[in-house]
Order: C-alpha cells, then sequence, then structure tokens
C-alpha cells in the first residue's frame, strides 16, 4: 500500500507523539509499503524550531525508508493558548497545502490527533486523493484541556466539540489507545443504532444494538482485547477500533542502575522516585512535591522530575527549597533507555477524571525498562488494570497524596517486592506491547477499509 501520514512531530523531534509515530512508520516500510509523512520541522523540546533545522520554512528528506515533508510549525510557548491555537492553525492550513500537492495515488491517509485540527487537513486530503481516513487519536480533545481549565470559554468548548465531532464523522475509522478512550468517542457518534462487531478471529456474531439515545459508554464485555467497534450511522459508519501504542522493548530493557545520568545528577545510591514527561497542566505534579517534601528527613530517597513543559519553571522554583528534588530537563532520545534505568521506582501522575481521555503511554516504557509502577489515575481505566492484573505496580487514587506516599513508602522499603513488580511489567510489556504487532494491526485496518472502499465501488 501507499499511505499518507499527516503527524505534529517526528524524530528527531522529541515529543512522545513523534518517537511513536517513527516507529511505526519504520515497521510499515518494513511490512513493504511506501508511507509519506508530512510533519513539522522539531521543535518540540524547547518550544522553538531546533538548531541545524532553521533558515527554511520546508524541508524535503526521508524518514527510514519513507520520504518526509517537514513544515514550519509556528512555535510558541505552550502557556499562551491563543497564540498556540494560531500556531497549530498555521500548521494545519501548511500540512492541507503540502497533502493536497502531493502527487497520487494514496491507499489511505492516517492523521494524528492533537491538534485536532488536522483532522480538517485529513479530510480534505483524503477526499483529494479518494481513500480512506483514519483518525489516530492520542487524546481526547478537547476533554483534556476542559478538564485541567484550559479552556473555559463556553464558545471555544462549542466550537472544538463541533470540531471533534466533525472529525470523527468524516473518518473511516479512529483509533484509540484504550478501551476508556473507545468508550468515550463513542458516546459522542449520535448513531441510529450502534453496532459492536467482534474481530474475525473472536469468531462471535455481529450484534445489533438499540442507540437512541447512544449509551454513554458501551457494555464493558464488548471493549475487552482490543476488539473494534462499530457506530453505524445514517450516513457514515466510522469504525472505532482500539490500538495501543507500542513499546520499544529492543531499545529499553533493564539494565543497571548505576548509570552516568545518576552520577551527572548526583543522586548517589539513593532510591529514585521519577517522573518522566510533559509537565504539563494534565499531570499531578503537585503529589511529587508534596511527597518530597514529606519525605525530607529520609536521605535514602530522591525525587527526580525528567522532562519539560509549561510548570517546569515551577518545579525547578520548589526544586531550590529540597535538597531531595532534582529537575532535569528532556534528554535526547538516546538517552532516554538510560534515564529509565536510572530510577528504581517510576510514577505516573493523572489528575482525577481524565483516565477516559488521555492514556499515559510513558507507563508501558517504565514496564519495559523493568521497574515497578506507581499511577496516581482514577480506577479501572487501562493504566491501573494493567497494573493489577499483571503485578507490575501500585494504583493509587488521583489526587490523594496520603495514599501516593504510602505506595512511596512500601516500594522503596522493599527491594524484594520492587524486583518482583519490575521483573513482571517487563513479562507483560515484551508480550503486549511490540511495534511490529502495532505497525501491523493499522497495516490490517487500511488493508480493510480499502478494499472495503474498492468493493463499494465495483457495487456502485
Amino acid at each position: 500500500m501507499r499511505l499518507l501520514v499527516i503527524t505534529p512531530h517526528l524524530q528527531p523531534d522529541t515529543a512522545p507523539t513523534g518517537v511513536v509515530v517513527s516507529t511505526i512508520v519504520d515497521h510499515l516500510g518494513g511490512l513493504g509499503h511506501d508511507v509519506h509523512v508530512i510533519t513539522s520541522l522539531p521543535w518540540y523540546a524547547d518550544h522553538r524550531i531546533a538548531d541545524g533545522w532553521r533558515g527554511r520554512p520546508f524541508r524535503r528528506g526521508r524518514h527510514g525508508a519513507g520520504t518526509v515533508v517537514r513544515l514550519h510549525p509556528f512555535p510558541t510557548d505552550k502557556a499562551n493558548l491563543v497564540a498556540r491555537a494560531l500556531g497549530f492553525i498555521g500548521f494545519t492550513g501548511l500540512a492541507t497545502l503540502a497533502g493536497l500537492a502531493t502527487r497520487g495515488p494514496f491507499d489511505g491517509v492516517v492523521v494524528v490527533s492533537p491538534p485536532l485540527t488536522l483532522g480538517l487537513a485529513g479530510w480534505l486530503v483524503a477526499r483529494r486523493h479518494r481513500c480512506p481516513l483514519v483518525c489516530n487519536v492520542q487524546d481526547v480533545f478537547p476533554d483534556v484541556a476542559i478538564q485541567v481549565g484550559a479552556i473555559t470559554s463556553p464558545r471555544a468548548i462549542r466550537f472544538f466539540r463541533a470540531l471533534e465531532r466533525f472529525t470523527y464523522r468524516r473518518s473511516d475509522a479512529v483509533t484509540v489507545l484504550s478501551d476508556d478512550l473507545a468508550a468515550n468517542v463513542l458516546a459522542k457518534l449520535p448513531a441510529a443504532r450502534l453496532t459492536v462487531a467482534s474481530s474475525p478471529e473472536a469468531g462471535s456474531p455481529t450484534a445489533d444494538l438499540p442507540a437512541d439515545p447512544p449509551p454513554a459508554e458501551p457494555p464493558a464485555e464488548h471493549l475487552r482485547g482490543g476488539r473494534p467497534l462499530q457506530v453505524a450511522r445514517r450516513t457514515r459508519s466510522p469504525e472505532v477500533r482500539v490500538i495501543p501504542n507500542f513499546v520499544d522493548t529492543d531499545a529499553i530493557r533493564p539494565a543497571d542502575r548505576n548509570t552516568a545520568y545518576r552520577t551527572e545528577h548526583h543522586l548517589g545510591d539513593r532510591t529514585v522516585v521519577m517522573y518522566a514527561g510533559n509537565l504539563g497542566h494534565s499531570q499531578s505534579l503537585d503529589l511529587l512535591v508534596g511527597a518530597a517534601r514529606r519525605h525530607l528527613h529520609r536521605h535514602d530517597l530522591v525525587y527526580v522530575v525528567n522532562g519539560g513543559g509549561v510548570r517546569a519553571d515551577e518545579l525547578r522554583d520548589a526544586a531550590d527549597d529540597m535538597s531531595n528534588l532534582v529537575v532535569v530537563g528532556y534528554q535526547p532520545a538516546e538517552r532516554v533507555p538510560e534515564v529509565l534505568a536510572t530510577a528504581d521506582v517510576h510514577v505516573v501522575l493523572l489528575k482525577a477524571g481524565l483516565g477516559a481521555s488521555s492514556v499515559p503511554s510513558k507507563a508501558w516504557s517504565a514496564l519495559a525498562a523493568g521497574r515497578p509502577l506507581i499511577a496516581s489515575i482514577d480506577g479501572g481505566t487501562d493504566v491501573a488494570r494493567v497494573l493489577e492484573d499483571a503485578g507490575a505496580g501500585l494504583a493509587v487514587p488521583p489526587d490523594d497524596l496520603d495514599a501516593f506516599v504510602a505506595a512511596v513508602e512500601r516500594l522503596a522499603d522493599d527491594p524484594g517486592l520492587r524486583a518482583s513488580m519490575g521483573a513482571a511489567g517487563r513479562r507483560w510489556a515484551e508480550e503486549s506491547r511490540s511495534p511490529a504487532s502495532v505497525a501491523a494491526a493499522y497495516a490490517g485496518l487500511l488493508e480493510e477499509l480499502a478494499e472495503r472502499r474498492s468493493t463499494l465501488r465495483r457495487k456502485g
């Protein structure tokens, strides 16, 4: 197949989305598919175009076996929401023009969201090339922005809700990272009926269920195991399919905790509790600061924050007053396995209510590194279920400092438990999240959609 991917980031950009999409593109190429990518010039780490990439508004090149067009991203400070929105609109406009001008034919277009505006680009480009559109949802927007208070204007909320529905309804398929996100998206697709279809290997019949109005959540038994979910509508029938993000278990492996990173930041032999990722409004980073403050008396314990974002300065200010809190900026991609290995315990911190609209895929990297995970997250959501089922860590209620501190102390005081949970997490990552299986799932979906469209054309 010949595929067109529109994504906000691609390596060497350091954004997590860029790492995910880059590896999927690599594996799609390895499966023999011809992949063309439209993305931005690298800018994520410092919110400005990276050194070596300035001077031209776009560049052509290659990524592995695929071809790439990189466009000016109109970078701005994440804290300036108006400027950020205008930047997304500017990049979306350039991406649309690049996609329309790219010579076809294509067998499918894949667009990555957020930013949600790229859904418009994907729709126009897919219409231009007369091929199926797959919308890959990494975080459900605007839900996350509304829940953290980043968007409060009723008019803005209505606009983004309408844009979200527009994007989903004009996609041939919407892929999400978990059952929770699938339920979220399905609830936003008003339908004449809700059709829940098992995957071919499941061997279960298709069931038509009345859905007027549609339920807030489809029955849980229809969401397990990543089975595809279809919503039939009067005009379109976008398919909602769970394809979780992978973790590169070849690049990220259990390794010695005594790393150069540990030496560089004077961590010594202390037990390292680490948060590695985006420092934004979705993360309950106050929990980490609160726990560090409670443990000032423990000279065997240190908290490390590795990442960047709108709250980085706030955390650095807090670290100035606490000897057991260390804040480090984003590291180059090649150092990520070393950073992960440095920690004795990794943490995921997601504010209450966000578990149904966001999946912190950094959790899978921690498990691949053979380290136990403490997840402060809504109960019953994807990460919490994995930790419980695999025995790979501890899930605590979101925004509960006492519960979080108790979990830290339990693991900090029991090296044997840390080792057994780390080993369990590594086994789970190897069995459930390989890059090859995720790329094959996308290829299979696109082949199904292309064949379905071809059949409809023959009948028409």
